[in-house]
């Protein structure tokens, strides 16, 4: 009878514990997520008769995945230009040292509406060691415009669209950046994700050389993301989930799987990463051991999010 009691008075600990977690993460969810789904103005800029207009979701740039919009129109009338190509170069400048990060070099033009489109991985949020600088070029009805702004890239507050960048098993540089869901449910969700690895294509360049394909990078192709995503926090006792499927390469170069959340709080998101022939580049399995009271164990390669 008392062992019964026992484990009765121990569930429910654990019980107003989970409780008590759960209400604290609701009520940072409403502080600090919003739905962005609107593109605004990040910069905007006069040049030779022209603006061109640089937007990101809700106008600002954030650390992680941000999908990117320029707009190029005649200043005379505000018309749509002829656009024939244009390249985009987000630059990191930290004292002599400059970088860059996972982006889309030549954007995509869409006549039809008129904008520009690409995308930016953006590894390091703004500070006075991290300086970042948008470098555009864009050849529009027979004239080639040069647009280099400073920018700011603040801290993504959405703990669902988190990156993790780390050099892989064969010496490379990658980058994941978790692209959706923007506001995961209790439920399975659609989990996509970009997976960037930097290959330049100049063996030898100075540090200070601003030339774009020595920080080009590619989405790598073929491979394979696998998923263990848990709940580590002691009171959870590091379970996971059922119906959970790894990442794998779309048609849009993006890589999609299903993830599944049982419940709000703080999860884990534990990956192996393989190359296309199945070797292990990053990441180690997780103990599927149920540990009450202890912290869970990760994987070397994790992304940890909060809904």
């Amino acid at each position: 009878m008392k062992s019964t009691i026992g484990i009765l008075w121990a569930c429910a600990i654990l019980l107003v514990s989970c409780t008590k977690e759960k209400t604290d993460y609701e009520a940072e969810i409403g502080k600090v997520i919003s739905d962005q789904t609107e593109f605004k103005e990040v910069l905007s800029k006069s040049l030779d008769g022209y603006t061109i207009r640089v937007e990101a979701l809700n106008g600002t740039f954030y650390s992680g995945y941000n999908e990117v919009r320029i707009h190029i129109g005649t200043t005379a009338n505000a018309g749509a230009a002829k656009i024939k190509k244009a390249t985009f170069f987000p630059v990191l400048k930290q004292g002599a040292k400059y970088s860059s990060c996972p982006h889309q070099f030549v954007l995509t033009a869409n006549q039809q509406v008129h904008y520009l489109k690409g995308y930016a991985v953006f590894t390091e949020v703004s500070s006075p060691e991290n300086a970042w600088e948008l470098n555009v070029q864009i050849q529009v009805d027979g004239k080639e415009l040069h647009l280099t702004e400073p920018i700011q890239v603040m801290e993504q507050p959405n703990k669902n669209l988190n990156m993790t960048a780390f050099q892989g098993r064969d010496g490379k540089d990658y980058v994941i950046a978790l692209i959706a869901p923007r506001k995961p449910n209790v439920a399975e969700n659609e989990i996509t994700a970009g997976i960037y690895r930097h290959d330049p294509s100049t063996a030898e360049r100075l540090e200070t050389n601003l030339d774009p394909a020595y920080y080009h990078y590619t989405m790598v192709k073929g491979y394979t993301l696998q998923l263990d995503p848990r709940m580590p926090e002691p009171s959870m006792g590091n379970h996971s989930s059922p119906n959970n499927k790894d990442l794998v390469q779309g048609d849009d170069g993006l890589y999609h799987g299903v993830v599944n959340y049982t419940m709000t709080g703080n999860w884990t998101l534990n990956f192996i990463l393989l190359n296309k022939d199945g070797k292990i580049m990053k990441g180690t399995k997780v103990p599927t051991d149920f540990t009450p009271g202890v912290a869970g164990a990760k994987s070397e390669l994790f992304i940890d999010i909060l809904f």
